[in-house]
């Protein structure tokens, strides 16, 4: 698919997302309409089964393009800003898996993308954070709402009211990093975690993560109700059948045999 500030491919059940505005990928409106027509090319890409968003040079997304946003009126923001929601929600609402690869500079909207994907992978030299108050905003793309629910809303309000950036170390330490690995391990490091996941049951990785978004906003007995309907539902398919007798022989299943 052609896009002018995105490189979008597939390999082996992965698709690659690739944020390409240098030198400091800059999300315009432009760039994050493209972000949002990417995730819907992926979404109807059946043999995508895990997303990875990643980039190159000096930043993974080093935040708005402020020279855009000076020219903003009230409402332009607030269409910015919506944009922005819309596209971020699709990351977390995509059935697949997504990483974030991060590289570099990963500030305000960078951070808010990474935040919105379900794992996130940090190289050594990272900094991240929200910064936005240092220019007299908020953030505008879910950071209030995303980070404290996945750091808590005591050190979410710290890094948002500071506007500091944080180190890839502190990061993992508050829980905003799964993992982290030297920068030029990275996307090798993301390729192994990506092909893992990409090997298992398809339907199964769908289910799980729909679950756990779920249960996120709702009460316990909710969430675990939700998991019991999700258990059944793979058996509707062939599967868990490929996944259990492939155990017992001591086999790799073969989950494309399912569809046949």
């Amino acid at each position: 698919m052609d896009f002018k500030y995105m490189n979008a491919r597939k390999e082996d059940g992965v698709g690659w997302l690739k944020i390409d505005r240098p030198p400091m990928n800059a999300l315009s409106t432009e760039v994050v309409l493209e972000l949002e027509r990417a995730l819907d090319w992926f979404a109807h890409e059946d043999d995508v089964m895990v997303v990875v968003i990643y980039a190159e040079g000096k930043a993974f997304v080093a935040g708005a393009d402020i020279a855009e946003m000076t020219r903003f009126t009230s409402m332009q923001a607030r269409e910015f800003a919506r944009n922005g929601h819309r596209a971020l929600a699709k990351i977390a609402a995509l059935e697949k898996p997504v990483i974030a690869a991060v590289n570099g500079y990963a500030l305000g909207g960078g951070c808010e993308i990474a935040i919105a994907c379900d794992i996130r992978v940090l190289a050594d030299t990272v900094k991240i954070g929200q910064p936005e108050v240092n220019l007299g905003l908020i953030p505008g793309f879910g950071g209030t709402q995303r980070l404290a629910r996945l750091v808590g809303p005591g050190i979410a309000k710290e890094l948002i009211f500071t506007g500091e950036a944080i180190d890839a170390a502190e990061a993992l330490r508050i829980g905003l990093a799964n993992k982290v690995v030297p920068a030029g391990e990275l996307m090798a490091a993301v390729a192994e975690m990506a092909k893992k996941i990409a090997a298992k049951g398809p339907t199964a990785v769908k289910l799980a993560k729909a679950c756990i978004n779920l249960g996120q906003d709702t009460d316990l007995a909710t969430g675990n109700s939700y998991e019991v309907e999700a258990f059944g539902v793979c058996f509707s398919t062939n599967e868990p059948a490929i996944g259990t007798k492939a155990f017992l022989a001591k086999q790799k299943p073969d989950w494309k045999s399912a569809k046949e």
